[in-house]
């Protein structure tokens, strides 16, 4: 028998017996008492508006390469890893039922993805692909922080003595995912397998609060029986600790450490745009934390993300599609237009503090119109976290 003692802060958590089998006792601290159920396998019923979704976006966004292999694409005919990490997290927590090939669907974009390795980390993926141009030989965090855990999720939904062997893959990704792509010191995820350690600009003090996924780190954590992960785990929380608004709870796309030690949003064109404000990247974080709370009742997650979820929803006025594309940390709107990509994610951080009023509202606006590739993957990912897949 194997024991793993996981410490969040204030919250602790359990596991015991067979790694494997994850069962997890509660335990009580300062007179809480913390449950934090076994992995939902995906048996349940979705909602008719989130199959029809799926439905949507799988005729839209999946391309099959040929009879073996399928990618995520854009508007471009592109395909990122972060969009291949997306499709098959989509698949594998799928409730059985909903689609009659998910699982050759999961298949068919993991081979892909093995088609297109990093040439640094080869059981990393590399982060963009263009028909017919090629690849950029390196790694993002995200996409394969994604990948481990749908093998991981696939292991759990089909086992593994198949023709792929879910479990081990994601060892050999999780493996690559720490050596390759986790700061030595900091604990914080690297932009990619590219970044230097100690690198002049990108290193392991800079970067992106969207993948800061602590739900995964604690299922890797879970999955491996290593506690490392929960490392990753404190770091990020305490990053975000540190760069959170007082006033608004927005984080910014990317952080980097000041002179003084302590995390800071970065200056605007570090690496795209707004880089210093709540953006296109950050906008995934309510999302990330949602999970995470719903998951494992973490409190310090739950405390970040409801200071960032009260403000938008005061700042909203209580109404979903007066969420903007953007603010600066003060608050101060960049985009004066709504989009799922920065709306739905709220409904997992409503979902998950059990504002079901505010959940409500949200689910509504989700049902409108197809938008594009990121906005409509994001989506259906949070209208499956807002049911319990994850």
């Amino acid at each position: 028998m194997k024991i793993v003692t996981i410490l969040f802060f204030s919250s602790l958590y359990l596991l015991a017996g067979n790694i494997t089998n994850k069962t997890w006792v509660p335990i009580v601290m300062d007179d809480v008492t913390i449950v934090v159920p076994e992995n939902i396998k995906p048996t349940h019923l979705l909602k008719n508006d989130t199959i029809k979704y799926y439905k949507t976006w799988k005729n839209k966004y999946l391309l099959e390469v040929d009879r073996s292999m399928s990618r995520i694409v854009d508007k471009d005919s592109r395909t990122v890893s972060e969009g291949q990490g997306y499709g098959m997290l989509i698949e594998a927590l799928l409730p059985n039922g909903v689609d009659t090939d998910e699982q050759q669907i999961f298949n068919a974009l993991w081979r892909f993805s093995r088609s297109r390795p990093s040439s640094i980390c080869h059981h990393l993926m590399d982060w963009e692909y263009y028909p017919g141009i090629g690849k950029h030989d390196d790694s993002a965090f995200d996409g394969d922080a994604d990948i481990a855990y749908a093998l991981i999720k696939a292991d759990e939904k089909w086992g593994s003595s198949g023709e792929i062997n879910y479990k081990n893959e994601a060892i050999k990704v999780l493996d690559d995912i720490w050596d390759c792509t986790i700061g030595k010191d900091s604990k914080l995820p690297l932009l990619g397998d590219w970044v230097e350690q100690d690198g002049a600009k990108y290193n392991q003090y800079t970067a992106r609060t969207s993948d800061f996924m602590l739900g995964h780190f604690k299922t890797f954590a879970q999955f491996t029986g290593d506690d490392k992960w929960l490392e990753v785990v404190r770091a990020t929380q305490d990053a975000l600790n540190q760069v959170q608004n007082e006033t608004t709870g927005l984080v910014p796309d990317f952080i980097k450490k000041d002179n003084g030690g302590h995390y800071v949003a970065v200056e605007d064109g570090f690496l795209e745009e707004h880089d210093a404000d709540y953006y296109y990247n950050a906008c995934r974080v309510p999302w990330r934390l949602g999970v995470d709370v719903m998951q494992f009742h973490d409190s310090v997650s739950k405390s970040i993300l409801g200071k960032i979820k009260n403000w938008m929803k005061s700042k909203s006025s209580n109404q979903a599609e007066n969420i903007k594309a953007g603010y600066r940390l003060n608050g101060d709107v960049i985009g004066d237009y709504d989009t799922n990509a920065f709306i739905a994610p709220f409904g997992v951080a409503a979902t998950a503090l059990g504002d079901s009023t505010y959940a409500k509202k949200i689910r509504e606006y989700m049902k409108r119109d197809a938008e594009g590739y990121y906005e409509d993957t994001i989506a259906l990912l949070s209208a499956l976290a807002m049911e319990g897949i994850f």
